[in-house]
Order: C-alpha cells, then structure tokens, then sequence
C-alpha cells in the first residue's frame, strides 16, 4: 500500500474512532513555557516532557520559553500562534491567573484549552545568608519600622508569592499596598537577586531554593503552607502568628480550536505522563505534590480560583 494511501486510511480510522485517541496523538510535542529558564513553569514543562516521552506520548518534545508579565507574554503567543494544533501545550499555574487579574493583558486563558492540573506546591521565604536579619519576625519588625525598606523578591506581579507578602503585610498591621515588591521574569532571576542581596526576603516554589537552602547559601525563615515541609528545617507563617495560608499549583493547556477528541487524547498522554517512573522522580526531586485534575474538573477549578484570587488580592489591597 502507498504510503499516503496508508496514512488517509488511518485517519479515516481515527476519526470514526476504530483506533485508540493516544493512536493519534501528537509525535512532536511543542511546549510553550511562559517564563524564562530556570523557573517552575520551566523545571515543570521540561519534567513533564521528559515523562510524556517515556510513557511513549510524544517521540519528542521542543520547548519555547516565553518570559515576562506573569506568563501574559507566553500565552499571547501561544493563543495566537497555535490555533488548531493538537501537538501544542503550555505549561501555567496560579502565577498567571494572579498576572491576569493586575495585568489585564489582552488575551484571555479562556482562548486556550483546560487539560490538566499536574502539581502542587507551597512557597517558602528566604533570606540571603549573610543577611543582617535572620528570622520572619525580624523582616516584620523592619516593615513595620519603613515598609519601603524592605525589598520582596518574587515572580511577576500577581504571583502566589506576591499576593502571600500582601497578605503577611496585612496580618500584621501593615498598609499592603505600600509593600516593595520587587517582580522578576523568571526563577532564575530571582535567585541570582536573592544571592547578590539585591532583594531583602525571597520568596517561591520551595524547589526552586531547595538547592540554595541545603548549601546554606540561603537561609528558610518560613513557609505558606498549613504545616511544616517536610526535609525542610523551616516553620509555617502561622506557627509564628501570622494567619497566611497560600498554597501554588501547575498545569498544562493545550491550543485555542482543537476537537474535543484531540484534547481527550492529549489529557490521556498526560495521564499516561503522570504514572512514569520520570514523572516520580520529578516528583520527588522538586519535592512537588502530584494534584492530578483533567478536563471540565479542571476548567471549573481554574474559574473557581480565579474568584478566589480576586477576593484575596482585592482584600489585601492589590487591586
């Protein structure tokens, strides 16, 4: 049989649904990562390509990082660009709704399509090493003291790690709209701001300082989370009277425009991604919580935190 002969008929069979969806799922996956290299958007896109490969989903996977604005920048090519194609995806995570909501960017996430939720995180507060303050409660005493003197270093505005300094000037008594919130493109360029003291207090995923933490180049003076993280030596907010509680998570969308059978296929390749021996590794390594939600679960969940995150950046004076 001629080779075009061959491929029409299979996809005469895929489209009635005699084969399998992962049968026609894409060989070349592109990865649109939002953020520049060396962030969680980044260190996530890459893990979960790596695994999409060892479950066999995909043959290869290119990536494209896209910084600045929150992930705004990313998702407008990523909406503009890839319409109708079933072998894109995008990383994203509660960073970009946070983007979205100060931003106002013109593009929309509702233009790209929901997949899945893949993880969940918490973020930790560092302070460099050499840093004259050692603890949370002297970084609250210096905000007190002058708001403006005290340099928060995080991810774009809007950020799980910005909206939680918003929060913690609340709790205690400071005006949060005269916090000094520092934004930065991507992970990495907050780390290398955080190690030159070029910020005061860092704040983000705990796998993107866990390095850091454990060559004592930075020193772990909290966490958002409801308890302590585990391998790390560091206390919650709320284990020093402070009433923050926030917590970050990742997923993956797929373009504007493809069929409902293309994104069923894509949401099992993901699926298939998750139970990989990589995909544990990944897991394990970036000390990530696997938080697994697809299709209309996770669209309802990203509309629903949307709501949520307004209510919160709205009560902590950030918009």
């Amino acid at each position: 049989m001629r080779r075009d002969t061959f491929l029409k008929s299979l996809a005469a069979l895929a489209a009635a649904g005699a084969l399998p969806s992962l049968a026609w799922a894409a060989a070349n996956i592109k990865m649109m990562i939002p953020a520049n290299p060396g962030g969680g958007w980044d260190t996530t896109g890459r893990a979960l390509g790596k695994a999409l490969q060892e479950a066999g989903g995909a043959a290869s996977v290119s990536y494209d990082n896209k910084g600045g604005a929150a992930g705004a920048i990313g998702l407008a090519q990523f909406v503009n660009g890839s319409k109708g194609d079933a072998n894109a995806m995008m990383t994203m995570g509660a960073v970009m709704l946070g983007g979205i909501i100060t931003g106002k960017p013109p593009v929309s996430l509702s233009q790209a399509t929901p997949l899945a939720r893949i993880t969940s995180e918490y973020n930790v507060f560092v302070l460099p090493a050499d840093s004259k303050l050692k603890t949370m409660k002297d970084v609250v005493e210096q905000m007190k003291k002058d708001p403006g003197s005290v340099k928060w270093g995080g991810g774009s505005r809007g950020s799980t790690e910005h909206i939680a300094a918003a929060m913690i000037a609340r709790e205690v008594g400071v005006d949060p709209s005269k916090i000094n919130y520092v934004a930065f493109r991507g992970g990495g360029e907050a780390t290398a701001a955080i190690l030159g003291g070029n910020v005061t207090v860092g704040g983000s995923g705990y796998s993107e300082f866990a390095e850091y933490i454990t060559t004592g180049k930075m020193r772990a003076v909290a966490v958002t989370s409801d308890t302590r993280i585990k391998g790390l030596d560091a206390p919650t907010l709320k284990e020093q009277g402070i009433n923050v509680v926030i917590g970050n998570w990742r997923g993956v969308y797929g373009a504007a425009g493809i069929t409902p059978e293309q994104r069923k296929g894509l949401i099992e390749m993901i699926v298939k991604a998750t139970k990989t021996k990589a995909w544990a590794e990944s897991l394990e390594k970036n000390g990530w919580t696997p938080a697994l939600m697809t299709g209309a679960d996770f669209e309802k969940f990203v509309d629903d935190e949307f709501a949520s995150l307004r209510a919160v950046m709205a009560k902590s004076g950030m918009i």
